[in-house]
């Protein structure tokens, strides 16, 4: 017999990545250029320059040098160099020693919850929340607990996730700026939300951990700020990838930071070690190991992420449609035009638009539109988000 979860998790694709695929389906069918897909968070902006000369320099190195193991926690050099990059920006007083490298934010998260994890005790989530938290937390064999943001404007809702808080939690993960609402948590909601988590563990005896998934910590727009996590709770542990802002979403790199401030550090950090072992978490490509210790300092690049964003927006509320304003990430929150978002999504598909719903996220009634696309996509899909307007108008909703 096989394994029954991992069958429903394979039969069951991801919405997202299930609504990719048609995409290309589409395109091959009708052109690239009548399909509007906005599903993937795929970044358009080209990675740096200096990411090219990395990789072109580094091939020239001895094939053992490029292509041979590290250690299993990452190659002490790139540790060493997000320590340092990450003490300038904060700071901080980390070291080689706190880091972990990691196949993305993916394996970040899923290894920092298998550390922490006995079975079931239970993590938080914020709802709306990046699907693939709940497979990861139910796969450590522990219960996911969906905490509702606050629906006016999809920020933490600290009262909801205080009650929430039993003698089984383990710990609360959050995402900002947020996939998929865009929003950015300000500093004094996270310095509320810290100081709930240690009512909560003075009260149950036992460290409650914080997870920040930050892959888009780079792309926040105006004068938004992105606080450090770390800075406001002792016991977070980082997820980061370069995913996004090195636009390296298939490469597939990123850490787990475990500050030296956390309870207990050095044993949470070897519990990372662990899970990164039981889950074959080892040894992260060691090519762009390289090339992230490199290019660990090189901005990111979001005017094109900024100029999508206010087109976006700006056309779509003129139409008439519900939006929340991004303050990050590259992604808009819009209200479905009926209550099933799902419906709403294949509606849309009828008019070559790739939308996500909301259902894929924990909530009802929303959808998901990824604006990491070329100018001109979200120029030409604007007449076919008015002739999707018409049609419920015209349909009474």
């Amino acid at each position: 017999m096989i394994n029954q979860r991992m069958f429903e998790l394979g039969d069951e694709p991801s919405a997202i990545r299930e609504l990719f695929a048609y995409g290309l389906a589409r395109k091959a069918e009708i052109g690239a250029d009548n399909v509007f897909d906005f599903s993937l968070g795929n970044p358009s902006v080209p990675a740096p320059p200096s990411v090219k000369e990395a990789i072109l320099d580094i091939l020239e190195q001895p094939a053992e040098q490029v292509h041979g193991y590290t250690p299993a926690q990452g190659a002490i050099g790139v540790r060493k160099a997000i320590a340092e990059s990450l003490n300038r920006r904060f700071g901080t007083a980390y070291a080689a020693e706190n880091l972990y490298m990691t196949v993305g934010a993916a394996a970040s998260i899923s290894i920092s919850v298998n550390a922490l994890a006995n079975p079931e005790d239970e993590f938080i989530v914020v709802a709306p929340y990046f699907p693939e938290y709940k497979v990861w937390i139910e796969n450590a064999g522990c219960s996911c607990i969906e905490v509702p943001a606050r629906i006016t404007d999809f920020q933490l809702n600290i009262e909801a996730i205080e009650d929430a808080i039993t003698p089984r939690t383990k710990g609360v993960i959050i995402n900002s700026p947020n996939n998929p609402t865009g929003a950015v948590y300000p500093e004094c909601d996270l310095v509320e939300l810290s100081n709930a988590l240690r009512r909560k563990q003075d009260e149950y005896g036992h460290a409650i951990y914080l997870i920040s998934d930050e892959p888009y910590r780079e792309i926040a727009y105006g004068e938004t700020k992105v606080p450090f996590v770390p800075e406001l709770f002792e016991n977070t542990l980082v997820c980061y990838s370069y995913s996004k802002s090195l636009s390296l979403p298939g490469e597939r790199i990123g850490y787990v930071l475990v500050p030296p401030t956390m309870e207990d550090s050095k044993r949470v950090y070897a519990a990372v070690c662990g899970a990164g072992r039981a889950l074959g978490f080892v040894c992260a490509p060691v090519l762009f190991q390289s090339v992230i210790e490199r290019c660990v300092d090189e901005p990111c690049n979001i005017d094109a992420y900024r100029k999508n964003r206010d087109l976006l927006y700006d056309g779509l509320t003129k139409l008439g449609y519900e939006c929340v304003a991004p303050q990050g990430a590259f992604y808009l929150w819009m209200r479905a035009l009926e209550p099933d978002a799902q419906a709403f999504s294949e509606e849309a598909k009828k008019h070559e638009l790739l939308i996500v719903p909301s259902n894929s996220f924990g909530v009802e009634g929303w959808v998901r539109i990824g604006y990491c696309v070329d100018y001109s996509v979200i120029e030409r899909s604007l007449p076919a988000f008015a002739d999707l307007m018409k049609h419920y108008q015209v349909s009474g909703f």
